[in-house]
């Protein structure tokens, strides 16, 4: 067993840091099933909108309908409980029917990127063993490529005009299909007995049918959520009922005592939902805390489409803004953006990545709503730490343990640190995964004995119980011996003014074992690479100055907007 000297999980110097209303510990048990709170509130809110996408709204009592015939749809087809259903979808009103519905059939939810290569799709299918898969169409050529390779048998194909009214949807469907040219020719043959089948077709014929109610519990899966693959072949975390459930009653609790200062409480909320629904960040903050609460999610479909997204937002008051910290900044660096309207903005939480210190002072200034950062993984469901909600300006820390969660930093033999001392994170909590799908040798190595999860991340905590989040263990570059982390080198070019955005990397070298290498892209095109060599020197200390300077047009992102250093160091 680990040892204590230090940060201990039974010390939580955190909870004396815990904002007024916010308890320690969260009652797990007020559900057995995701299933049940859905339930309670798509009664609860009947008449409120769940969601809204593209000028079209979808309220709580019409998403209670459509996946119900959903869910016994594919009952209809054979799917038993704990089947897994693939959902291949951007942000569009057809993936809060199908999330749902899945759920409510008894089977287990895959969400999957739908900007997924063959090779990728291929994989995660496989891997998952889904049975039946609901893709938009605009994505089905890639499935066509693979699914031979596959056990999927059902395929549903949805459109981007359905759930649209009754002229709207087509209108909208012979716009992307052939106005705009973004749904490529596909075929999916239908032997070897699978099945294709409209969305549309699948909801007329569900309508005629009797969803039959599946026992569900807190330990049965819900979810398998794929890791990005950062460290390796792309794994499912496995996430049952009780650790989502877990986590939104830890968002919950520690959003509500902001919100209810708020006057009145009877207005729904309205949710951006930009970053996508298939990332565990927007499933759980977005999709899942927003229907207990009972907010409205405006779905954007492709946030890189920073106009579209703007004139979206111009229509609104938005209350509560999700991001990581490129959609933060490509928002804040667009001079419409800042002529919205945010008198009614609440909440902007960051998360996903690491939120850059120039970026917060740009949005604060703006929007008059600090960035409240948090950190998670898709291994714990996602939120592990948040900052507290009445901060006043960034503060480069990740936050405090959200309510029954606890965290530890402990060395690579597995024992805690003192306060102060770097080491890697560690969280034990009832939203952590129950492991790694059909991978018991990575689960072990995943967790200790103790129930600690071994985030790979490198932190340190404070004797106030917040944390602060050096790097991922991978991505630490060793020069002459010394350790450099690449999240301060980020932090402080990005403070340079003619930057828009960075990354860091380490690069081998003769001398040093390593270097690090710099990628920038300009905001000031006048920017050479000999003012931001002589700003960091006076920056930084010597081993941690960029020796190689690189401007590109462009860096390579994740589509939940991570800058992808793997692809810079391979470059």
């Amino acid at each position: 067993m680990p040892e204590s000297n230090g940060t201990s999980s039974s010390a939580k110097p955190w909870l004396k840091s815990y904002p007024p209303g916010v308890q320690a510990e969260i009652d797990c048990g007020v559900y057995r099933s995701l299933v049940d709170l859905l339930d309670e509130a798509f009664r609860k809110y009947a008449k409120r909108d769940a969601a809204e996408c593209m000028g079209q709204r979808l309220s709580y009592g019409e998403l209670d309908a459509h996946a119900t015939a959903l869910a016994a749809w594919l009952q209809s087809k054979g799917l038993a409980k704990g089947a897994r259903v693939a959902i291949m979808m951007p942000n569009v009103l057809p993936y809060m029917v199908a999330i749902a519905a899945v759920l409510r059939a008894g089977c287990i939810v895959v969400n999957v990127n739908p900007l997924y290569t063959p090779r990728e799709l291929a994989h995660q299918l496989k891997d998952s063993g889904a049975q039946a898969i609901i893709v938009l169409e605009n994505f089905a050529a890639t499935l066509e490529e693979v699914i031979d390779q596959t056990d999927v048998r059902q395929v549903l194909i949805a459109s981007m005009g359905d759930l649209q009214n009754w002229w709207r949807g087509p209108l909208l469907n012979f716009a992307v299909r052939h106005v705009k040219k973004m749904v490529p020719e596909f075929r999916l043959p239908t032997d070897k007995g699978r099945s294709v089948t409209r969305f549309h077709k699948a909801l007329e014929a569900g309508r005629q049918l009797n969803l039959k109610r599946p026992e569900l519990g807190p330990d049965d899966v819900a979810f398998l959520q794929y890791t990005g693959g950062t460290t390796g072949l792309s794994k499912g975390a496995t996430l049952l009922h009780r650790n989502v459930l877990a986590n939104i009653l830890q968002s919950e609790a520690w959003f509500m005592p902001a919100l209810q200062q708020r006057g009145d409480q009877q207005q729904a909320l309205t949710i951006v939902c930009a970053l996508p629904l298939y990332h565990i960040f927007a499933l759980t903050a977005c999709y899942m805390l927003g229907t207990r609460m009972g907010m409205m999610n405006l779905l954007i479909p492709n946030p890189r489409d920073i106009p579209g997204f703007i004139d979206t937002l111009q229509s609104h008051k938005v209350h509560i803004f999700p991001a990581v910290n490129t959609l933060f900044n490509a928002l804040a660096n667009e001079p419409r953006f800042a002529r919205l309207d945010f008198s009614e903005l609440l909440i902007s939480n960051g998360g996903g990545m690491a939120v850059q210190q120039a970026t917060a002072e740009k949005w604060l200034k703006i929007t008059g709503c600090p960035v409240v950062e948090g950190y998670g993984l898709s291994e714990t469901a996602p939120v592990a730490t948040i900052n507290r909600l009445d901060i006043s300006a960034f503060n480069g820390s990740i936050g405090l343990p959200v309510p029954s969660t606890e965290i530890a930093i402990r060395d690579d033999d597995g024992h805690d640190q003192p306060i102060g001392v770097r080491g890697e994170i560690c969280i034990r909590g009832p939203q952590v995964m129950a492991g790694y799908w059909n991978r018991p040798e990575d689960t072990a190595q995943a967790m200790y004995a103790d129930g600690f999860f071994k985030s790979g991340d490198i932190g340190v905590m404070d004797e106030t119980g917040h944390v602060r989040i050096v790097d991922r263990k991978k991505d630490m570059i060793l020069v002459s011996g010394f350790n450099v982390y690449p999240t301060e080198v980020e932090q402080v070019v990005s403070m340079h003014p003619g930057v828009l955005e960075c990354a860091a990397v380490g690069v081998n070298d003769s001398r040093s074992g390593e270097a690090v290498k710099l990628f920038v892209v300009k905001r000031d095109q006048a920017l050479a690479e000999e003012d931001l060599a002589r700003y960091c020197q006076e920056q930084m200390t010597a081993y941690k100055r960029p020796k190689y300077i690189e401007f590109r047009d462009e860096l390579p992102k994740s589509n939940v907007g991570k800058i992808l250093r793997r692809e810079l160091r391979s470059s």
